[in-house]
């Protein structure tokens, strides 16, 4: 959960950046909270279009990120599977 001291919260508010991934969490879970305030009532679309948005951001950081570093891990250190 993104439960922060009220100092990081008062940093973070100032712009500054995470340091945690507590802090992390919290900037995400507020950027969130501002979203669906914004649309109104609370509704299965809006919780909907929140939730997509992060497993796309989700996917995307995969694809871009951790699956190249992990082929690169693999080619360094050997691949843990034997039937590939």
């Amino acid at each position: 959960m993104p439960y922060i001291s009220q100092n990081a919260r008062t940093r973070l508010a100032q712009g500054g950046a995470p340091e945690t991934p507590g802090e992390l969490n919290y900037l995400v879970t507020r950027l969130l909270d501002g979203y669906l305030e914004r649309k109104g009532p609370l509704s299965y679309a809006s919780l909907n279009e929140a939730i997509g948005v992060l497993e796309c951001a989700k996917l995307e950081l995969y694809r871009r990120l951790a699956a190249p570093y992990e082929d690169r891990k693999r080619l360094e250190t050997g691949d843990v599977y034997r039937q590939v």
